[in-house]
């Protein structure tokens, strides 16, 4: 097979830029193989056997059971065919970065942020020690695999948060042993509940709840967001939300996973705000992956629109210390009939309704404490700034994002372009900056918005939590230039 075919449309789009194509979610499917061989050198000789019964039992587990066992147990589908296939150039393109390096002109690209395939799932491992060894064992994989091509792509390294000792430790290890400057964390963790102890064991395991990383956390993680400071790197998360709400089908995959990515970044983005995170961290920016912005969009505006309406001071106006009972039983009295007759009334006088309201601990009345919000601009400071949003190229709502005249405050969000190349999203991975493009085809959004889009948000993402981020690569001369003063991204 060729690779030299005729430039494709995406290629011609890059052409006419006056700015470089940005990446900010390419995937790498891994050689398994090889990983094999690494997990073993990481763990010793029987790690490889542990971490395969580890993924068929967790992640696959679906395959060894019954209908009816899935039915019981509420099993998920889990992603199946997740590759794409009869492309078999883009499947090879996916494993080898040598390949890869030689097609991103036929892509329309000059930059890629490659995040793992195996490596959406290791981190959910219950074991330890096999979680702990596959970690390692992927980040020294990719980290080598990819050395000799950081001019055009650089891989992300995992970051397993089941608590904050052990995210900070593999941090250090990938970004100061390795080299690595992107870190992909768990938006999330599964944790059991106290109760389930007295469960059955069999039923002991479903009972769990979602660990934010920040509201009612198990542990405190100010210190891995400190830690994302001192290293200088972005957070950002790719972390899946099926099996969550409705989520729940034991046999319809695309039921699960239409908007499931969304779910947990939004779980994650709002306790980061809510919490103070960002309050606190400033100069940290947090990215989302693969979740479109709609939901960021919809989010922002129930952050303002909530926050009016309960806020520390606003939250007196329901304050049932302030209701005129006698004016309310008169009112009921003169105006309302059959419908308190029959001493009704009277009963309503002497309990007031469960809405009446209880008795609340005055130190917790305001949600919104940790954030520090006086005004309602505030909240575009504290979202709008830090906040990124992986976008795949298809997503008409990206448009969303740049449209000031519908988000308060005027507010742009900070939408990048994510390709996902390497999975089942991307068929054909020379139509990726042919399809982003078509919003401005479209007349959705302008040539600026589309420059935000892929080059000024994904140098504001990488570079202002580490400038040297794109230092030696094939953007440095348009990232300087970007950065100059009066030019520095949002």
């Amino acid at each position: 097979m060729s690779l030299n075919a005729a430039p494709s449309k995406s290629a011609a789009i890059r052409a006419k830029l006056s700015h470089p194509i940005i990446d900010s979610d390419g995937h790498t499917v891994e050689f398994e193989p090889a990983l094999q061989d690494y997990i073993g050198q990481v763990g010793g000789s029987k790690m490889p056997d542990r971490y395969a019964a580890a993924m068929r039992d967790g992640a696959f587990g679906w395959y060894a059971m019954t209908p009816k066992g899935r039915r019981d147990h509420r099993m998920i589908r889990p992603p199946w065919w997740g590759l794409p296939t009869k492309n078999t150039l883009d499947r090879a393109t996916a494993s080898v970065p040598k390949l890869l390096y030689e097609r991103m002109g036929d892509f329309g690209l000059d930059f890629t942020v490659l995040y793992p395939t195996v490596g959406l799932f290791v981190t959910s491992i219950a074991d330890d020690e096999v979680r702990r060894a596959a970690t390692r064992a992927l980040n020294i994989f990719h980290a080598e695999l990819f050395a000799e091509y950081r001019d055009r792509m650089t891989p992300a390294a995992v970051i397993p948060m089941r608590t904050p000792q052990e995210a900070i430790e593999e941090m250090e290890f990938a970004v100061r042993k390795l080299g690595m400057k992107v870190v992909m964390m768990d938006s999330h963790v599964q944790r059991p509940l106290a109760a389930a102890a007295k469960l059955p064991s069999e039923l002991a395991g479903y009972a769990r709840w979602f660990d934010n990383l920040v509201i009612d956390s198990e542990y405190d993680y100010d210190p891995v967001w400190a830690k994302c400071v001192e290293l200088k790197v972005s957070p950002s998360f790719h972390s899946a939300g099926m099996g969550w709400g409705s989520r729940t089908t034991t046999t319809n995959y695309m039921y699960n996973h239409i908007g499931h990515f969304a779910a947990a970044g939004e779980a994650l983005c709002k306790a980061l705000f809510m919490g103070g995170v960002t309050r606190r961290f400033p100069t940290l920016r947090f990215a989302f992956l693969e979740c479109g912005v709609a939901w960021a969009c919809g989010l922002y505006s129930d952050m303002i629109g909530h926050w009016d309406k309960r806020n520390a001071k606003a939250i007196d106006n329901y304050n049932p210390a302030h209701l005129d009972r006698e004016l309310l039983l008169s009112l009921l009295e003169r105006y309302g009939g059959k419908l308190v007759e029959g001493g009704r009334l009277d009963r309503f006088a002497k309990s007031g309704g469960i809405f009446t309201g209880n008795a609340e601990d005055g130190t917790s009345l305001d949600d919104w404490a940790a954030c520090g919000i006086e005004k309602k601009s505030d909240i575009k400071d504290l979202f709008a700034a830090p906040f990124y949003f992986g976008c795949e190229a298809d997503d008409p709502c990206n448009a969303w994002a740049f449209n000031a005249k519908t988000n308060p405050f005027k507010a742009r969000l900070n939408a990048v372009f994510s390709s996902d190349i390497g999975h089942w999203d991307v068929p054909d991975m020379t139509e990726v900056a042919e399809e982003a493009y078509e919003l401005v085809e479209h007349g959705l959004i302008t040539p600026d918005d589309f420059r935000d889009f892929v080059f000024t948000n994904p140098v504001g993402l990488w570079a202002s939590t580490n400038p040297d981020f794109f230092k030696g690569t094939a953007v440095e001369a348009d990232v300087n230039k970007l950065l100059m003063p009066n030019r520095v991204p949002r």
